[in-house]
């Protein structure tokens, strides 16, 4: 799901604060990208096991994606899987967390002396505050004990850019906030990023390693990594400023050709782009009626035009929970998986070596064996990751504890079961407040985009707070990518073609909703078709019909001032204000107007009305 980057890490006012708290070193200075080219690799490679003679070998890859630096149990809807019981009920099982997660792939690893440990990107970006107050060092921390081989990029390993990008990869202190604890500078990633289809404009070359090869005892797999290639619109410009993102299916056959031409014939992409199941439950069969039947979007196509070369894909972007079997060009079956997201479940794919022709037998789909597995919280905690959960607590603390606001209940956001969210409606509305003033903008109305909506806010408390509290930890998780805000003038005109834009064009197939403040109401039409879907008479601000020659003032955070997620329109914006960032605002609102007598209750959710 597409969201937008941030531009920092919090305000300097936190930045201050964290270094009082955690005394803070100088930075240190950024060490040099990894030269692309395949490299031996795989933590599976480390064991003292007898080579075999054996003429075909059973290598067991566990994947996930979509991670999102989720280090602690995701709370609310994002903490839990929907499961189909034997009686066609849906059960919701709380599920996920770093602890969690490392627990359950050591255990699915033993008895397999060949065991790959891989994922197809977005481990960090868009992450909960724990991890995203520290550019994700915490997570790059803990996908080293957790031993993972491989990753590639997703598109929100660029929210801040290639430099910090090649940063997480190489280790060194940030160069703005420096190193969080003293004596300690950051490691980088014992695994490689794979970004075969980022190139840089200068070079034209891959900005990392395009792919890597794991081997043990005479077992070689590649692995081709990419992300998807619209990636530039759905990050802001200065996260992909230099940068080139090239299409996934020619990249990948390119580098399988390589690959071929070096002797690796076993090969596996990892995609950070995928399907949309016909079922949210994990377990749900999208080989039913035949193969792939049961899943559409951008991964059925790429699947369908990769090289036979390449015998496994491992997505992720959507979330969703999928193994599928997907023919390739030559009629094959070939596994398609995805471990939707947060942690929540790893898929273990069985693929069957062949040590005479060094390939993945493929003759069958019984040769190639995949499921996606639960990450319960019923099993034991991974220590070590509970020591480092509780390391970098400790510095994140006096900020994250703060209370910010209360309210009455949950307040669905990502959990949201309606494209009109209750969240997003708050979110919206705080922004108006914060951009209404003269001097801050002067706004009539507010549009926030839904991918930048990352979790609930749950009335449950989550440490000590008490229930109904909200703290700057979780206001944080909700809107990790602290976004600076914009007011600009549009026309009723341009308003309009931007509420369009929503169901059309890039975004007809998979709409994507804008969240709107207190005033601003229309019907969507879902029975109609592309800008149809749009009534646009019923297009109202405070109950006057919008007009098409009018200009309004219109705040938005910096992403979708600059077109992002398709809305074109909104980036012909003109007269720009910049104001505070989306978080501030955020906190600010919750600050003036709730209480622990009076806190607030869930938006009705009722400005868009939905005709289906």
């Amino acid at each position: 799901m597409s969201a937008t980057p941030h531009r920092s890490r919090g305000s300097r006012a936190t930045r201050r604060l964290l270094a009082a708290a955690a005394g803070l070193a100088t930075a240190g200075a950024l060490v040099a990208a990894m030269p692309a080219g395949a490299h031996g690799h795989g933590h599976g490679g480390h064991g003292q096991h007898k080579p075999t003679h054996d003429p075909t070998v059973d290598v067991q890859m566990l994947s996930f994606n979509d991670l999102h630096g989720n280090l602690e149990p995701p709370a609310g809807s994002s903490g839990t899987v929907a499961e189909t019981q034997p009686d066609g009920t849906v059960k919701s099982i709380p599920a996920g967390g770093a602890e969690y997660l490392a627990s359950s792939l050591r255990t699915a690893r033993k008895g397999h002396p060949y065991s790959i440990t891989a994922a197809a990107g977005d481990m960090i970006g868009a992450s909960p505050m724990l991890s995203g107050l520290f550019h994700d060092e915490p997570t790059i921390e803990a996908l080293n004990d957790i031993k993972l081989d491989v990753t590639s990029v997703g598109n929100h390993e660029f929210d801040e850019g290639a430099t910090e990008l090649a940063r997480m990869q190489n280790g060194g202190c940030h160069p703005t906030d420096g190193c969080y604890e003293k004596g300690r500078t950051f490691p980088g990633a014992d695994f490689p990023y794979l970004a075969a289809n980022v190139t840089s404009e200068k070079t034209g070359k891959p900005i990392l390693k395009p792919y890597t090869v794991w081997k043990k005892n005479g077992v070689k797999i590649g692995f081709i990594g990419v992300t998807l290639e619209g990636t530039p619109d759905i990050v802001t410009a200065n996260g992909v400023k230099g940068l080139k993102f090239h299409d996934e299916i020619e990249t990948i056959n390119k580098y399988a050709k390589e690959l071929d031409r070096q002797g690796v014939k076993s090969i596996v992409a990892l995609i950070h782009e995928g399907g949309l199941p016909a079922s949210s439950s994990y377990n749900y069969d999208c080989d039913s009626p035949g193969a792939g039947d049961g899943i559409s979007g951008p991964i059925v196509d790429i699947a369908k035009g990769i090289t036979p070369k390449v015998d496994a894909l491992v997505t992720g972007h959507t979330h969703q929970a999928y193994v599928c079997t997907i023919p390739d060009p030559s009629g094959k079956p070939r596994m398609v998986t995805s471990a939707a997201s947060f942690g929540r479940l790893y898929t273990d794919t069985t693929l069957t070596y062949d040590r005479r022709t060094k390939d993945i037998v493929r003759t069958s789909v019984k040769s190639v064996t995949s499921a996606n597995h639960i990450v319960s919280r019923d099993q034991p905690k991974a220590q070590d990751i509970s020591d480092l959960i509780s390391r970098w607590d400790k510095l994140a603390a006096p900020i994250a504890d703060k209370p910010q606001g209360y309210i009455s209940a949950d307040i669905n956001g990502r959990g949201a079961t309606t494209p009109e969210e209750p969240l997003g409606d708050l979110i919206a509305d705080a922004q108006l407040a914060g951009l209404a003033p003269a001097d801050k903008g002067g706004a009539q109305l507010a549009l926030m985009n839904p991918g930048g909506i990352r979790s609930d806010l749950v009335y449950k408390a989550s440490g000590s707070e008490g229930d109904g509290v909200v703290t700057y930890g979780e206001a944080f998780t909700v809107q990790p990518f602290t976004n600076m805000m914009n007011v600009v003038d549009l026309t009723g005109a341009q308003l309009i073609s931007a509420l369009q834009q929503q169901v059309s064009g890039a975004n007809e197939a998979s709409p994507k909703i804008l969240q709107v403040s207190k005033g601003l109401t229309y019907t969507l039409d879902m029975t109609k078709t592309g800008a149809d879907r749009v009534v646009t008479d019923t297009v109202k601000l405070n109950g006057k019909a919008i007009d098409p020659a009018a200009t309004y003032r219109v705040g938005m955070n910096e992403f979708l001032a600059g077109g992002g997620d398709g809305f074109a329109a909104l980036g012909q914006g003109t007269n720009k204000l910049v104001g505070a960032s989306d978080l501030d605002l955020f906190n600010a609102y919750l600050a003036a107007n709730s209480t622990a007598s009076a806190p607030i209750a869930p938006p009705a959710a009722d400005r868009i009305t939905i005709v289906k």
